[in-house]
């Protein structure tokens, strides 16, 4: 702009809001300026619009708040002129009842009043005189009136009828309304309740029933009726008498206004039980004052529709440069910004654009490259031919889809190893203008795919050399994936035999029979929770092979994505045997133990086994002597004899459990009774414990359910642990009031596992913390004695039955004054079906021992 000439007015200050404005608009580029010349008019269509609506609204509202103050006038004066009318009826009946409480009227009077009240004022249905008992004494009703409120003398008032007025008002002895009554609104009514008082006593009332609808006729004045619409409501706003306007009849202030002409007050004396309300009437709108309002809206939204059209092409028209501009440099970007190196060549074979990336790997600049011709700088020397007959084949558009690999030269001599990718280059027109090809730097990738296909044939190499045979197959197929050389050995090179160690193993999953895949029939399984789970193992024997097989299984995703399972299996057979060997070997130690402990215990059970003997001889001499003598009857004979058979059969049953738990024999599980199992240990046991001057207190368990055991090797462990704690009081030396063992046997339950617990508790030293640790190993005892193989033996007997076997001081203080040892043995047990298993049956003890 120029500057202005000078004249003797001085120009505007720079720093004036004019002069700022002005900098503020040179200052906008043209596009905001011509966004906001296209906002100025519409802000000025749409501040001449809200300055209408603000005057005929606020024309509209100063008419509504003179309707509204007309409304509230006449409703108020309508509420006084009805209270006057009860007032005066309320008037009139505490006068008649100062004539009952003074006895100055008989029934007859009370009923000829009534009825001259009634017949003056036709809102009054019925006037009763009722005593303090609620019964009416008399009454007189209007004929209009309805037949709930006719009452016979000498009728009960119910204390529903009355709502709690009659109650209110002999207790607060004045005048009370009831709220409106009646299940039809439209027929409610309204009591009042005058106390009656004889000598200072509650008497009765004197009770007025008003029909709410002859109050609305007969005490609202005819203009107010006539100029509103007048209705009598109660506390829950239903409408007891008159009508209500619907909305479309209301009057509204503008067309999107709803707040009707209306007022409400509570009728006194009642109170809010009985409201008069009313609302103002009012048909039609103010056709001129509105028909204006919407022309002047239409003209206006017209003009703003108008500009806003304008400003909309305006800003596309932007819109559409600023698109341009930026694909533009988004192309450019995408370009600059490629690893991939892009080269476009004319029909003829001329180099016409190549991205920063081409120039980058190549070391050329775009300058050096465009307008050349074959042969290109960056071709090595040595293979200028075979990239010339390349370049041919490219222009003539025999090139292959896959690309082609070739060698390029950098700038600084370095040879790369690329993959080349042509496509012909075609105009917006659809005409071919050359062709473009795209270049990517594979010298790193190959590089990998070498030592990847490097290490793949180590890992085969060590896979094939393997004493293991290992195979992977898709589920559910015989199509083996891979087999190594020890596999091809067993099984040959189809997938039966992958099948077939799957079978043995009970690893096979089952598709579900609604897939219909026919490639793939686990199609769809949840492969993840598959794959990523552990290995399962399995113990076979496989038939066809006369070997023990240890079979590992695994799932996994293949390299196409199938679901597959793979399968290792190991001989085992020399270890299946040597556990077997193992087995035979421990079941002599246990034995051997036996006879250890019965070889221990000879004196014990020689002195027991000489009670009955001695007994039994002294009955027979006692009854050879007699009978020589020809003393002895034959009732005391057989008495003898009896005698004599118990203590022979006491005898016998000592020897026959001797030679039980001495006999060797294959462990025979079987359901066992546990309070037989512990009494048969202390029929033996107590022999000893007695030649050792010990108590022995067991404690069985009602109700304990049967275990499957075999019940010799649960008896030699009782009776082993019995024995141990009798020889460690014997060797404490404590005195005969403290040697006590205690045997306690009952169920208990271990992480969600029902079992049985047997504890031994003795009365000696203990063990010694140092030892703790050891004494279940073999050969090793605490006593000097001792051969270290019994609590060896008790805890392999323990565990083959999955039991546990522990050992722990008892302390007072920190003075040791016993020992428990404690086993369990769960309820639930699994040696009935490991000894259904295809193994031998010694082999459950030797699994269970290398379990743990």
């Amino acid at each position: 702009m120029p500057p202005a000439p000078h004249t003797p007015t001085p120009n505007p200050d720079k720093r004036s809001p004019l002069g700022l404005m002005r900098q503020w608009w040179l200052r906008l580029p043209p596009s905001r300026q011509d966004r906001f010349a296209t906002l100025a008019p519409l802000l000025a269509v749409l501040l001449f619009l809200s300055a209408i609506v603000v005057a005929i609204t606020y024309l509209r509202y100063e008419e509504l708040e003179r309707e509204q103050e007309a409304v509230t006038r006449d409703v108020e004066y309508a509420q006084q002129r009805l209270r006057l009318r009860l007032l005066e009826r309320q008037e009139q009946l505490m006068r008649l009842a100062r004539e009952v409480d003074n006895k100055e009227i008989s029934s007859e009077e009370f009923e000829f009043q009534a009825e001259n009240l009634i017949s003056q004022f036709p809102e009054l249905l019925a006037v009763s005189w009722v005593d303090g008992r609620r019964h009416v004494l008399t009454t007189y009703a209007s004929p209009s009136a309805p037949p709930a409120l006719v009452r016979l003398p000498g009728s009960t008032l119910a204390p529903n009828e009355s709502d709690g007025s009659f109650d209110l008002a002999r207790d607060l002895r004045q005048p009370i309304y009831s709220r409106p009554l009646g299940e039809d609104p439209r027929q409610a009514t309204l009591m009042l309740q005058v106390p009656l008082t004889e000598q200072g006593r509650f008497a009765g009332t004197v009770m007025g029933e008003y029909s709410v609808d002859g109050l609305l006729r007969f005490g609202i004045p005819p203009e107010i009726m006539a100029r509103y619409a007048v209705a009598l409501i109660d506390d829950r706003q239903r409408v007891l008498a008159g009508s209500l306007q619907s909305p479309n009849t209301v009057l509204r202030l503008l067309p999107w206004s709803s707040q009707p002409l209306e007022h409400e007050v509570p009728v006194s004396p009642v109170g809010n039980g009985l409201i008069l309300k009313a609302q103002g009437y009012r048909t039609s709108q103010d056709i001129v004052g509105s028909g204006f309002f919407w022309v002047i809206g239409a003209l206006s939204a017209l003009t703003v529709w108008m500009l806003l059209g304008t400003w909309r092409h305006t800003r596309r028209r932007v819109q559409a440069q600023q698109a341009l501009v930026a694909e533009t440099n988004f192309r450019r970007a995408m370009e600059n910004s490629m690893l991939t190196g892009m080269r476009a060549l004319d029909l003829q074979g001329r180099i016409t654009y190549v991205n920063p990336a081409f120039c980058s790997m190549t070391g050329w600049t775009e300058g050096e490259l465009v307008g050349r011709t074959a042969p290109f700088p960056y071709w090595p020397d040595e293979d200028h031919d075979q990239l010339a007959a390349r370049l041919e084949d490219e222009l003539s558009g025999r090139s292959t889809p896959g690309g082609f690999e070739v060698r390029v030269q950098r700038r600084d001599g370095s040879i790369f190893d690329a993959r080349m990718y042509v496509s012909p280059l075609i105009d917006p027109k659809g005409h071919q203008t050359g062709w473009m090809t795209s270049m990517t730097d594979i010298t790193e990738p190959k590089r990998i795919r070498e030592e990847l296909s490097a290490s793949y044939e180590r890992f085969t190499t060590v896979l094939e050399s393997l004493d293991s045979a290992v195979s992977v197959a898709p589920l559910g197929s015989d199509e083996m994936l891979f087999a190594n050389k020890m596999y091809r050995l067993w099984f040959g090179t189809r997938g039966q035999g992958h099948r077939h160690l799957v079978d043995l193993a009970g690893t096979q999953p089952s598709p579900s029979p609604d897939d219909g895949d026919a490639v793939d029939a686990f199609a769809g399984m949840p492969t993840e929770t598959l794959t990523d789970a552990g290995s399962e193992n399995a113990e076979v024997f496989a038939e066809e092979l006369d070997r023990w097989l240890e079979v590992r299984t695994r799932y996994l995703t293949w390299v196409d994505g199938r679901l597959a399972q793979m399968v290792i299996a190991s001989d085992i057979t020399p270890r299946r045997n040597a556990e077997a060997q193992a087995a035979k070997q421990n079941e002599r130690a246990q034995t051997a133990s036996r006879l250890i402990t019965m070889g221990e215990m000879a004196s014990s059970v020689a002195h027991e086994l000489n009670q009955p003997l001695t007994a039994i001889s002294n009955y027979c001499n006692g009854m050879i002597s007699r009978l020589n003598e020809q003393r002895i009857s034959n009732e005391e004979l057989l008495s003898a004899l009896e005698k004599t058979s118990r203590q022979a059969q006491r005898a016998g049953q000592i020897i026959q459990r001797i030679r039980a738990f001495v006999k060797r024999s294959e462990p025979n599980p079987m359901p066992s009774d546990v309070a037989q199992m512990v009494s048969n240990a202390i029929e033996l046991a107590d022999i000893e414990l007695r030649r050792q001057q010990v108590r022995l207190s067991p404690y069985v368990a009602a109700r304990l359910p049967s275990l499957m055991v075999d019940p010799i090797l649960i008896e030699q462990v009782l009776i082993n642990l019995l024995k141990n704690a009798g020889e460690a009081i014997a060797q404490a030396g404590r005195p005969p009031g403290e040697r006590y063992v205690e045997l306690r046997v009952g169920p208990r339950r271990l992480e969600d596992e029902e079992v049985v617990e047997f504890s031994v508790r003795d009365s000696g030293n203990g063990v010694p913390d140092e030892m703790i640790e050891r004494i279940y190993e073999a050969f090793y005892s605490t006593k000097s004695e001792g051969m270290g193989i019994g609590l060896k033996l008790c805890r392999s007997i323990v565990e083959s039955h999955h039991g546990r076997m522990q050992v722990q001081n008892i302390y007072n203080g920190e003075e040791v004054v016993g020992c428990c040892f404690s086993f369990w043995i769960p309820v639930h047990s699994r040696l009935l079906a490991e000894n259904t298993a295809p193994s031998a049956p010694s082999a459950s003890l030797t699994d269970t021992e290398r379990a743990r």
